[in-house]
């Protein structure tokens, strides 16, 4: 379920969002001035930025440069900050797209699930490097500590969709339809068990006690580690 940090200072506007968009099955942090926003930032992971310009205690510019320091997190400002300079500004400090205010919430969420379905350029490059494992899906190169690991296609194809929604939570019918994509009428869902269990141990460093590709009981898998990209 994506998670949204909003950052708006108008109470109201900002309960009438995400009351509009919860539907939608996202889920948001709401902040209300910078610092807290900056305090959210740091603590966890989000799908997205939905952020004002003229908060109470600062900048949302300022704030923008904060996340783009450190993540490629898409960010939309929504703001009443219509001049053609502060859209530019906006985009040249880091925005992915910029709404005036007043706005359409049909236009909003149409804009929000258009970020969320576009991959950042780090991901279309296909590369990820995590604890010393290093992942090319381009070149088909996968090592560990410096050694090579070979991996099947169906492990691949599982690994790279993991690695690619890291910190979401895949359900099984999820993945299967992903990996398994092939048009077979039937799939075993045995066969994800077996390919999870083959990428652990591969990947993982004690198989028993995984801690890249975890269990969500009940639910799915995830992939819990971040990486270095």
């Amino acid at each position: 379920m994506p998670q949204i940090l909003i950052v708006e200072d108008d109470v109201a506007l900002s309960n009438g969002i995400v009351l509009a968009m919860k539907k939608e099955g996202f889920e948001f942090i709401q902040c209300f001035d910078k610092k807290s926003a900056e305090k959210e930032f740091a603590c966890q992971k989000f799908d997205l930025i939905i952020l004002d310009i003229n908060l109470p205690d600062g900048s949302g510019l300022d704030f923008c440069q904060i996340v783009r320091n450190s993540s490629d997190v898409p960010v939309i400002f929504l703001t009443a900050n219509d001049m053609e300079i502060d859209v530019v500004t906006g985009f040249e400090i880091g925005a992915n797209d910029y709404i005036t205010k007043p706005f359409s919430l049909a236009i909003l969420r149409a804009r929000i699930l258009a970020q969320l379905r576009k991959p950042t350029e780090k991901t279309k490059s296909g590369k990820y490097t995590v604890n010393g494992i290093y992942f090319d899906f381009d070149a088909m190169l996968f090592t560990k500590n410096g050694k090579e690991i070979e991996l099947s296609k169906t492990e691949q194809k599982l690994l790279r969709i993991l690695l690619e929604n890291r910190g979401n939570i895949l359900t099984r019918d999820t993945l299967i339809d992903r990996v398994w994509s092939d048009g077979a009428d039937f799939v075993n869902e045995n066969a994800l068990s077996v390919t999870i269990r083959r990428l652990r141990n591969k990947l993982e460093d004690d198989p028993s006690q995984p801690v890249y590709i975890q269990t969500v009981y009940g639910m799915g898998y995830t992939w819990k580690v971040k990486s270095d990209v």
